[in-house]
This record gives C-alpha cells, sequence and structure tokens, in this order.
C-alpha cells in the first residue's frame, strides 16, 4: 500500500510509520490523536476513494498522509459509505499489523465519517457508527470529521 506525503509525495507503510514514530518522538510529553477518515468523488470513469491518516499533536500541529484507490463507479451512495468505513478500518488494521499502536504507542484513534446530519447519508449514520464502536475506535460524523469532510475530500478533486 503507497501513502502519499504532502511534501515527501510517495512512501510506502513502513516509511509512514517510521516518520509517525519520529514525529511522536519530537515531543513525548504532548497528547497525540490518531485519526483516519475516507471520502470519495464519483464520476463516469471511476470512483476515487482517498483515505487520509492523520497523526494530531493536540494543540501543536499535525502530520497527514493519504491514499487512493479507484473503483469501477460506484453511484449507490450506501454501498459507497460502506467502502469508504471499510477503507478506513482495513487502513487502521495494515498500521496495527506493521507494529504502529503496539505497547509503547497507545494513541486514542478517531475514524472520521462522511455522514452528517443533513443530506442522504443521515440514514446510514446509525449504521456505520455501531460498525466503527463495535470494532473499538471513537466514530465521528460531520461536521465533527474532518478527516473524511475536509483532508480526504481536498484530494478527491
Amino acid at each position: 500500500m503507497q501513502f502519499i506525503h504532502p511534501r515527501k509525495g510517495r512512501i510506502s507503510l513502513e516509511q509512514m510509520v517510521e516518520d509517525i514514530c519520529a514525529f511522536i518522538e519530537e515531543d513525548r510529553t504532548s497528547v497525540y490523536k490518531m485519526v483516519i477518515g475516507t471520502d470519495s468523488q464519483t464520476n463516469q470513469r471511476c470512483t476515487l476513494f482517498v483515505t487520509a491518516i492523520i497523526v494530531h499533536r493536540v494543540g501543536k500541529g499535525a502530520l497527514f498522509y493519504f491514499s487512493k484507490k479507484r473503483s469501477k463507479p460506484l453511484l449507490d451512495l450506501r454501498y459507497r459509505i460502506y467502502k469508504e468505513t471499510e477503507y478506513s478500518l482495513a487502513c487502521m488494521e495494515r498500521l496495527k499489523e506493521q507494529g504502529f499502536l503496539g505497547a509503547s504507542l497507545e494513541l486514542p484513534v478517531e475514524v472520521h465519517l462522511d455522514v452528517g446530519r443533513k443530506g442522504e447519508t443521515r440514514k446510514l449514520i446509525q449504521e456505520v457508527v455501531g460498525w466503527v464502536t463495535a470494532v473499538g475506535y471513537t466514530a465521528k460524523i460531520k461536521p465533527d470529521a474532518y478527516a473524511a469532510s475536509a483532508v480526504a475530500d481536498r484530494f478527491t478533486k
């Protein structure tokens, strides 16, 4: 799985984990949280999914990466929201498999979902929030879901 850092360009999962660990080591006294969110954009040719991975040094900035995945055009909104949620959770699992969030690094994890109380996605809130919390993470929806609705969204255009 490839990731993109805004200044460094394409990097591997291993490099991303090293960067994140170095970022945290710079200031071990700060409070950190891990935020992951996925957004998608569909056109006639494909659906582009972008997953944003953010390590937030609370009150002192953040480090972020993103990955892109394309599929055939997905027009069904429910299916697309489920895929976005699946990609965010799968990314978190890959990070865990890489040894990230082990015993030496316990960060709270938020999964930001691109659903909100306004619009068509309001019907899906309970389902996707339930899925994320059942896996053990904190779920955030719009307007608090900035990883999906702001960061990932920016790279789907």
